[in-house]
């Protein structure tokens, strides 16, 4: 099979397609034709190898998983004897970074336990734009205790998970602010966003407004700072962004708590039951993936590189 393969980091054009064996699903595998997948600022992160404490987790001297790519759409292929819940021929789609990656390729294999059946009326594409990002989104507005009449804002609101939390926001009834940059700031309106910062011309934790809810992808200022932004009893959840600031709210947010307000990381948790929420918001109109770009496989370094940069509006998809 053709699959995207790179063994050793640097910039994403150590990405090159290759030929492969076609991976067997294990006993509590399935084995899937991939139809799309999508790029998340994970790929970035394993191709570049930076911040290098990443590479703890993921090769010190050079790459644990040649195949990347987490969010995955497909049919299944084959399952393992112990799969009940697929067969061949179920449309399919999840986040698979938790079993090794693998979805830039023609096959993958993935635990039948993150997979759900995507809704027919559904793309392939819009299915491999939703597992990572929609999942993100919904557990840290679940997390910030997200309510109607609540005053919500979204740094870093144009990306994947940004424009996915924008649309669940406006969906649940709150007031939404949206902070990116100024030639994302159309999209955020045509979402919903009620406010719009463009970044580059407005810190949001100096302009005295305070939000019940903050949602934060990119945390370019301090836990200080963004705690002031906090009205009493209000929520900062962080999702990504500096390793610096992820590790200060992991280790200060958790007991620092003036006023009542809460500083928390966000702990991704893929599963189905969230993928199934995801397919009823689709369905409902409610929530549809804001995919910006889409790349053919042999194209996924380019694909890399344009997210890693920071200019894709929402999500950047690969069809295979």
């Amino acid at each position: 099979m053709k699959a995207i393969v790179y063994t050793h980091y640097g910039a994403p054009e150590s990405l090159t397609q290759q030929e492969v064996p076609t991976p067997v699903p294990k006993a509590h595998e399935v084995l899937i034709q991939v139809e799309a997948a999508s790029v998340n600022s994970w790929d970035w992160d394993l191709v570049t190898g930076r911040p290098r404490i990443y590479r703890l987790m993921f090769g010190l001297f050079k790459p644990r998983y040649p195949i990347i790519g987490s969010d995955i759409a497909g049919r299944v292929e084959a399952a393992g004897k112990e799969v009940t819940q697929f067969r061949p021929g179920d449309e399919v789609f999840g986040d698979i970074s938790g079993s090794g990656f693998g979805a830039f390729a023609e096959y993958a294999c993935a635990p039948a336990q993150v997979l759900a059946r995507k809704v027919p009326t559904m793309t392939f594409e819009q299915a491999a734009a939703t597992p990572q990002a929609g999942v993100l989104a919904l557990q840290g507005l679940r997390q910030g205790q997200l309510a109607a009449g609540k005053k919500v804002l979204i740094n870093g609101a144009g990306g994947g998970v940004g424009t996915f939390a924008v649309q669940m926001a406006k969906v649940a009834g709150a007031e939404v602010t949206g902070v990116d940059r100024a030639d994302k700031l159309d999209l955020l309106r045509s979402l919903g966003a009620d406010h719009v910062i463009d970044y580059r011309e407005q810190d949001f934790t100096k302009t005295g407004q305070t939000y019940d809810l903050i949602l934060d992808m990119v945390t370019r200022h301090s836990v200080a700072d963004c705690r002031r932004a906090l009205k009493p009893g209000g929520r900062y959840v962080l999702i990504g962004g500096s390793i610096m600031t992820l590790l200060q709210a992991a280790t200060l947010g958790s007991w620092s708590k003036p006023e009542g307000k809460q500083i928390g990381l966000l702990m991704h948790k893929p599963n189905p039951k969230d993928l199934h929420e995801l397919n009823l918001l689709f369905e409902a109109g409610s929530v549809v993936p804001v995919i910006d770009k889409t790349y053919p496989l042999h194209e996924v370094s380019e694909a890399v590189r344009y997210l890693g940069e920071g200019n894709a509006r929402g999500k950047v998809v690969i069809t295979i």
